[in-house]
């Protein structure tokens, strides 16, 4: 038994061993991954009563027209406040794997979007600084963001908010993010399903890599665990 943190050395057939246990648990967690699949798919939908409105590359919109003609929407809330003079470095992580699903997403039925609280300017202008090309709404001015959970008022923080289905007290910050998908149905919105903090980890491709590295996401001597992450502009060479 080693007390290094480095694994053993081991022989071909000794690895061959220990990857073919490794694998099992694999196949036992894909299975696990289907079933809450199915069990995401079957939630009760929740009609949306509330109006909201949008600003969007092509003017404002309603929560039904961001649906872009299709029956299904994804919608990322992409921390980016009305005070801010740019996006949230760990949702710009997220972001940098939206543009290449889009079509497929699209092919599926499905509008992927994402929506903050900045005026539509700086997100616009923001986009354009990443390279980004997919489609982002504001919300300024709407309850949207914070009907959903991820964005907060200062008496909301002075009470105490709930994020990810449970209170947090003050989350030190007046944005979180997060992802609601909804359905269109005989011309009525519904929303389907949210999730946080950690649920966003499957936006994020390149941690499902660095699973898959030698040293993972390496993150455990940091003081939380992005902390590495920056903007894309903004690492050192």
């Amino acid at each position: 038994m080693t007390t290094s943190s480095e694994p053993t050395i081991a022989t071909r057939d000794e690895w061959l061993v220990a990857r073919r246990d490794l694998l099992e648990r694999e196949k036992e967690l894909t299975h696990l991954s289907d079933e809450l699949a199915g069990q995401r798919q079957r939630l009760p939908w929740v009609r949306i009563e509330k109006e909201y409105r949008f600003e969007t590359a092509e003017g404002t919109k309603t929560l039904a027209e961001l649906f872009e003609g299709r029956s299904q929407l994804m919608a990322y809330h992409f921390m980016f406040g009305p005070d801010w003079d740019e996006g949230c470095p760990s949702c710009s992580l997220s972001a940098d794997h939206f543009d290449g699903p889009l079509v497929h997403l699209n092919q599926r039925d499905v509008t992927m979007i994402s929506v903050s609280r900045a005026p539509y300017a700086k997100l616009e202008a923001y986009k354009q600084r990443m390279g980004w090309n997919f489609p982002w709404a504001s919300s300024f001015g709407s309850d949207f963001n914070f009907d959903f959970g991820v964005s907060f008022s200062d008496e909301q923080r002075g009470n105490g908010v709930e994020y990810n289905f449970e209170p947090i007290g003050d989350p030190g910050i007046d944005e979180l993010p997060g992802m609601s998908s909804f359905v269109l149905k005989d011309d009525v919105v519904h929303h389907t399903y949210s999730s946080f903090a950690r649920g966003g980890d499957v936006l994020m491709g390149i941690y499902q890599l660095l699973d898959r590295a030698p040293r993972g996401r390496n993150e455990s001597e940091m003081s939380f665990p992005m902390e590495w992450v920056r903007r894309r502009d903004e690492y050192d060479a």
